[in-house]
């Protein structure tokens, strides 16, 4: 299986384009992206590649559980968001104000799990109204319930999970949508959902890229009024405002073929918005394909405070214990992120807890405890906050729990959250931050000496 990982790399250039989503398209529920298995052969840690769905449990059976608890270190590195504490401290106090958090996960944040419980408690404290940056399309709009979104199945969806590089650049999701043949019928709906904050589609705007076709129009259409709007994708990023805020809208693409599409925003005036950019089977390595002009153009009209890293679902299960590779490979993520958006907090979320059959029984994989140190240690090491998921949950045996209890806070999969669960996840996620944020609104008094880097947070136990 080596000798094929790494005839794979050589022969991967020679190879035609069309090959790879054929071939992934035939393994069913694929989960790992090609940076990863790349940086697996150049490493030589495999000792038995496994490409399967992250929630298959019967591939571990050889392996042994852990023997040793996961012990937290003070390391929170609250003090690296400062200035994002700042920002939300402004906002409360004046009401004005935008504050904006890129989420980047996995299949674990797939239809807006655990991103729309984040982003609601968010935007009950300190305000907001909209769901932030839609796709055009997505393999998980069906599931999604922030927002109704419904595509034409024609785009051609280029994902920088299994395409390493394209002749137009990947937006700040990680993917890029294209409307080429003539002949089909291009088109989006959105349609605002029941939850709070997110009754309208607060004005919307179209994000798109550089292209040499001038003949692109689009039609707009929201409840019973329709306007014609010229496309002049002339610019590395264009923006296009279609609409004030409404409850329905509707795009129709014409002679828009080669112009590359990234999605619309939606974000009322003042208040915290949360863009959710998950995609299925993202080890985080791809974010190194993101081009840093297009990052800047992005964060130029987006104005991020925040970019939140939560992987490692998809890296667990390849065989080793071994994350060294993974945490050298993130440094490097984080730094071209940095290098692009200088002034944007990051914050590393740790891999949940999830259960191996060990045994016969179900119990903590035992590659978690030293992914969740690799994770700490690329968080601490770039200067990052890191928030330990795991020990939040409850630490070994947590996910066991939340999948077996009543009522169950995770699937029989012992891998994802259900509803309940996200919901949970969302609030222990926020309310870690807002004892960073606590700690910080302290400190603006004179007579609170404690420094924030010296904070010790206490884990939640469920």
């Amino acid at each position: 299986m080596v000798l094929s990982i790494v005839a794979f790399v050589l022969l991967k250039p020679f190879l035609p384009t069309k090959l790879f989503p054929e071939a992934q398209a035939s393994l069913k529920n694929i989960v790992v992206d090609s940076l990863m298995l790349e940086a697996l052969a150049e490493e030589e840690v495999v000792t038995q590649v496994v490409v399967s769905d992250s929630a298959s449990t019967s591939n571990a059976s050889s392996r042994k559980p852990n023997n040793y608890a996961f012990t937290e270190t003070d390391y929170v590195g609250y003090q690296h968001l400062v200035a994002f504490f700042e920002k939300l401290h402004r906002l409360e106090q004046t009401g004005k104000g935008n504050v904006r958090i890129a989420y980047y996960g996995d299949s674990m944040n797939d239809g807006d799990m655990i991103v729309q419980d984040f982003r609601a408690n968010f935007q009950d404290r300190f305000g907001g109204n909209g769901v932030g940056f839609v796709n055009i399309a997505s393999e998980s709009s069906a599931s999604r319930g922030t927002v109704k979104h419904q595509h034409s199945k024609k785009w051609k969806t280029v994902s920088f999970v299994n395409t390493k590089s394209y002749s137009s650049p990947f937006g700040v999701s990680g993917n890029v949508f294209f409307a080429n043949d003539t002949n089909a019928s291009y088109w989006v709906n959105y349609e605002a959902s029941y939850f709070k904050h997110l009754t309208s589609l607060a004005k919307p705007v179209l994000y798109y890229g550089k292209s040499k076709n001038k003949n692109g129009k689009l039609l707009v259409i929201q409840d019973k009024d329709t306007v014609y709007k010229t496309l002049n994708p002339s610019q590395l990023l264009n923006v296009l405002p279609l609409t004030d805020s409404g409850k329905k809208l509707k795009l129709v693409f014409q002679n828009a073929d080669s112009i590359p599409f990234y999605g619309v925003d939606f974000e009322s005036e003042s208040g915290v918005y949360v863009d959710n950019f998950s995609n299925r089977g993202n080890s985080g390595l791809p974010l190194t394909s993101l081009k840093s002009d297009v990052l800047k153009a992005f964060d130029a009209k987006l104005q991020y405070d925040l970019i939140i890293l939560q992987y490692g679902t998809n890296v667990l299960g390849n065989g080793s214990k071994n994350f060294g590779w993974y945490e050298n490979r993130m440094k490097t993520v984080i730094a071209h992120l940095r290098a692009a958006m200088p002034n944007v907090a990051i914050v590393v979320v740790s891999v949940a807890d999830k259960a191996t059959k060990y045994n016969a029984q179900m119990q903590t994989d035992s590659a978690v405890v030293p992914l969740i140190q690799a994770q700490q240690n690329y968080a601490r090491d770039t200067e990052s906050g890191f928030i330990n998921l795991y020990q939040l949950m409850g630490g070994s045996g947590a996910m066991v729990k939340w999948a077996d209890g009543e009522p169950a806070k995770a699937n029989k999969d012992y891998t994802h959250f259900n509803y309940r669960g996200s919901k949970l996840v969302a609030d222990l996620l926020y309310d870690k931050f807002m004892l960073g944020y606590a700690e910080f609104l302290k400190q603006q008094k004179p007579d609170v000496a404690t420094p924030i880097d010296s904070l010790t947070v206490s884990a939640k136990s469920n």
